[in-house]
């Protein structure tokens, strides 16, 4: 591997517009696809084969009129009530243009269907048989349906003294809650659509006091680049000119991520069309394709300036052999990171797979422009790369790792201390974890100044947080049409579960066989008390359906709680594989048993750490003042298996250039103390600042407005924190001194029968050696070039 890389690494420096040409054709062609084929991305989380997905699927086929996405608008007032008469008029002229816009069902024209039926209409006589004690009122087809409700609950909106479908007015009538369909789903609706649709409710209520607040379920596409993002590539490139001391040197590994990001990102687009990409894939691939490549083009740009500091090689030779040398390790490392990701389809979740498979294939083509379009750019930058002064051979690693030798040698001398304090510090750290709960983010987990958040809480103090997530039961008569007092045998077993404030008949289909109820439970969606609802509704369907009558229940609050226990049930097996890919890997790299055992432990140990600072600050809402924050919510459901994943292979990338030197200083000789001593005082340095450009990158993704980025920005930079500096700093160095020689023990039947990786180019020191031998045996001919360049 190192023999060849060092071959592509030369012929890249040599040829550099030959590769940048060739770089530059693919983002072209890309480029030209894009615009033949516009991204299509979308928010929804659907995984197949859930109860909840279940009977959307249903309702589809039998009722596609109830298919469309959900719409909710709040719209409040500070002072007076929203629906007086100096507002009013407002009001109403803000639901009739939500109604007459594009997309929108106009429920007026669903009653007025149910009422030509009259009394054929299943609808209406279930509905007037079905008592209204609870908060909610009666709606069809997801609207409201004129009838009485109690004293003190919500009002509905009246024009001339007639219902207006689907607006309900709080009880002290500062808050009016409009709730519509769309005609499709929100992710399959035109751009734009939803940002019209709330535009043209606000320009019907400019300058009357009142405020619109489009709930969580509006949400458009989170952006993928924001200022917080920008900030955190700033810090990274500020870290890149301490390390390297050169603008030039420094500016290449930012060129190397962003072009290698380009790519993979651009090439994911171009599929958008063909597959269904959620936003968050496109967010993860950039978040880890931006930290990688700055990474990597770090390690190799800084072994290159090694070569021409230390050995005095010109900057072809240095460009070649610090790509068959440390560009051996960034492929290595890379290969961990993506069979990390690519261990995630095991799990058979679509989301999870693709995810997984767009990740990958970036972190791929990065490792890729790593390995080729930067020898090509250190072929044009030249001596300009070169550090400004030369170190000292003989002196040279006292000279850069002074710091870092004392402290290994501390750590090697109070071994076993050091490494029980590595151990306990993120177990510590992982006791929040304990009482992890998972769920998909609502309203209630965006920043308080987003419409999202006041809509959510604007909703929850006026009509009950039940609101914000109400639940649909779906009812199917078995055996031909359902009849009205099936429907109302129904409810009231609906009504009569503990945790329900209310439930609607709205809709029935048009071939009468199938109704659907909304559900309003007592507490919000996320809430333990609403899954418990969930779970009771599910295990007494038979009881709830009645003879002749099957009932499923799902909605976003639904859909969230069998997301969650998905990929809760998926953990384990997903745990188990990377587990065993890593011992697997590791065993081949450093052809040892103990290491790759004490590499997984560490990597163990940073994962629930970081699970538990993610609880501790999101659920608990500790320190959430310091970063800005204010969402105490639980934790995003599909955080800890990617969490997982991402930090295996991130963890590894600095096991492997940390303990690599380690095994160069014991193969060159050194005890086994002095190894960890020189190998830490040649590595630590630069696996410091690639951590520190790491966290960076991933701590802009923290000031997301998306929640579900912000928790797995948080949690990636809190990660790798910990890993880098408290596992691979401190536990990797004290447990290497107390292993010492039995470190790299391997069975003498297993190291033959293992491939050799050649991880540190000792094949590639060997041939160059050899032939450095060679031309001095023969002083009067022109020596050849070495490894038969």
């Amino acid at each position: 591997m190192s023999v060849w890389l060092y071959r592509l690494g030369r012929f890249a420096y040599r040829r550099p517009w030959r590769v940048i040409g060739a770089w530059l054709t693919v983002l072209g062609v890309l480029g030209g696809l894009l615009i033949a084929n516009p991204t299509q991305l979308t928010n929804e989380l659907r995984i197949d084969g859930t109860p909840a997905q279940n009977v959307i699927d249903e309702l589809a086929e039998r009722m596609p009129e109830a298919a469309g996405g959900q719409g909710v608008l709040a719209f409040r007032v500070e002072h007076g009530r929203v629906d007086e008469a100096g507002r009013a008029p407002a009001l109403l002229a803000a639901v009739d243009a939500v109604y007459r816009h594009d997309h929108v069902v106009d429920a007026r024209e669903v009653l007025a269907a149910e009422a030509v039926k009259g009394d054929r209409s299943v609808l209406l006589r279930a509905s007037a048989a079905i008592p209204h004690g609870g908060p909610t009122p009666l709606m069809a087809d997801g609207q409201t349906v004129p009838g009485a409700v109690p004293p003190g609950s919500p009002t509905q909106l009246t024009a001339n003294g007639t219902p207006v479908p689907g607006v309900l007015v709080s009880a002290d009538g500062t808050v009016a809650l409009l709730q519509f369909q769309f005609d499709e789903q929100t992710h399959s609706l035109p751009s734009g659509t939803i940002e019209d649709t709330v535009a043209a409710a606000e320009q019907a209520v400019e300058g009357t006091g009142i405020e619109v607040l489009p709930g969580a379920a509006m949400s458009e596409m989170p952006e993928l680049v924001g200022i917080g993002e920008l900030i955190g590539v700033g810090v990274a490139a500020i870290v890149l000119l301490i390390t390297l001391g050169s603008v030039v040197a420094a500016g290449l590994p930012l060129v190397i991520a962003i072009s290698g990001v380009a790519v993979g990102v651009g090439g994911a687009f171009t599929l958008s069309h063909l597959v269904d990409m959620q936003s968050i894939t496109v967010v993860l691939a950039l978040m880890l394709g931006l930290a990688v490549g700055i990474d990597y083009g770090l390690f190799l740009i800084n072994r290159a300036r090694r070569f021409m500091s230390e050995d005095d090689l010109a900057p072809e030779e240095a460009a070649a052999r610090a790509t068959g040398t440390a560009g051996s390790a960034v492929f290595f490392a890379g290969l961990t990171v993506v069979i990390a990701l690519l261990g995630l389809t095991v799990a058979r979740i679509q989301l999870l797979t693709t995810m997984a498979l767009v990740a990958a294939a970036t972190i791929a083509v990065v490792v890729a422009t790593v390995l080729t379009l930067l020898p090509a750019l250190l072929g044009l930058a030249g001596h300009r790369i070169r550090p400004r002064r030369k170190a000292r051979p003989e002196g040279r690693h006292e000279e850069h790792g002074r710091f870092a030798r004392r402290f290994a040698g501390f750590l090697v001398r109070h071994r076993i201390v050091t490494a029980c304090a590595a151990v306990l510090l993120p177990l510590l750290l992982a006791i929040p974890a304990l009482d992890l709960r998972l769920a998909l983010p609502t309203g209630a987990s965006y920043d308080p100044a987003t419409p999202q958040r006041q809509s959510y809480t604007a909703v929850s103090d006026a009509f009950g947080p039940g609101f914000n997530g109400p639940l649909l039961v779906a009812a199917h008569a078995e055996n031909g049409a359902l009849e009205p007092r099936q429907l109302v045998g129904v409810h009231q077993r609906l009504t009569a579960v503990d945790g329900i404030a209310g439930a609607t008949l709205v809709g029935v289909n048009a071939a009468d066989d199938t109704a659907v109820f909304q559900v309003v439970t007592t507490t919000g969606p996320d809430a333990e008390a609403t899954k418990d609802v969930v779970l009771d509704l599910r295990a007494h369907a038979d009881t709830i359906a009645g003879t002749g009558v099957e009932v499923g229940v799902t909605g976003v609050t639904a859909m969230s709680i069998d997301v969650s226990d998905r990929l809760a049930d998926a953990m384990p097996l997903y745990l188990a594989t990377v587990l065993l890919l890593s011992l697997v890997i590791l065993t081949l790299v450093f052809r040892s048993i103990l290491i790759p055992l004490q590499a997984t432990a560490g990597f163990v140990l940073s994962v629930v750490a970081a699970l538990g600072a993610t609880t501790a600050v999101f659920q608990w809402g500790w320190a959430q003042g310091l970063l800005g924050l204010d969402a105490q919510t639980p934790v995003v459901s599909m955080l800890p298996i990617i969490v997982t994943g991402v930090l295996y292979g991130l963890a590894m990338d600095y096991q492997v250039f940390l303990v690599t030197s380690m095994r160069e200083a014991h193969v060159h000789g050194a005890d086994a103390h002095e190894a960890v001593r020189r190998g830490f005082a040649g590595a630590s340095r630069v696996v410091a600042a690639a951590a520190v450009i790491m966290v960076s990158v991933f701590a802009g993704f923290v000031f997301n407005p998306e929640p579900m980025v912000t928790q797995i920005g948080f949690a990636l930079a809190f990660g790798i924190l910990v890993d880098a500096f408290l596992i691979r700093m401190v536990f990797v160095p004290a447990t290497m001194a107390l292993l010492r020689d039995r470190a790299w023990w391997l069975p003498r039947r297993v190291d033959k029968a293992l491939p050799e990786l050649d991880v540190e180019g000792g094949r590639l020191s060997e041939l160059l050696a050899k032939s450095k031998r060679d031309a001095e045996d023969e002083p009067e001919q022109e020596a050849p070039e070495p490894v038969g360049v």
